[in-house]
């Protein structure tokens, strides 16, 4: 069955950087387009990124400049490289995968960003 699983996630001083990592499984990977989504306690869960299996990307307004997402089709992973990171970024950061009518979550890994 598709599994994903992201790592990377911590704690990190502000304007520190991370890199999460999201490998995927069971599934033609190429295939699929790519997301990372993110939830802050108390909010709903947001679009922080997305990549299409063309290459085209999408950025929430609040990340772009400083998030970078890409995939390495080959290694079947999705990375989102944070920059700059603010206080406001602390979330559970998920991966999703979908295509059609089949839509994939990760369990999530937190990140938290606070002196």
């Amino acid at each position: 069955q598709v599994q994903l699983v992201e790592s990377g996630g911590g704690l990190v001083q502000p304007g520190g950087s991370l890199r999460l990592s999201c490998a995927a499984s069971g599934m033609i990977f190429r295939a699929y387009a790519m997301g990372w989504y993110r939830q802050a306690p108390g909010k709903q869960r947001e679009l922080v990124a997305t990549m299409y299996n063309s290459g085209i990307t999408n950025y929430a307004d609040s990340v772009k400049g400083r998030f970078t997402i890409s995939r390495d089709n080959a290694k079947n992973t999705v990375y989102l490289q944070m920059n700059s990171l603010k206080p406001e970024d602390t979330a559970v950061y998920y991966c999703n995968a979908w295509r059609s009518h089949e839509d994939y979550w990760g369990q999530g890994t937190q990140v938290t960003v606070s002196s």
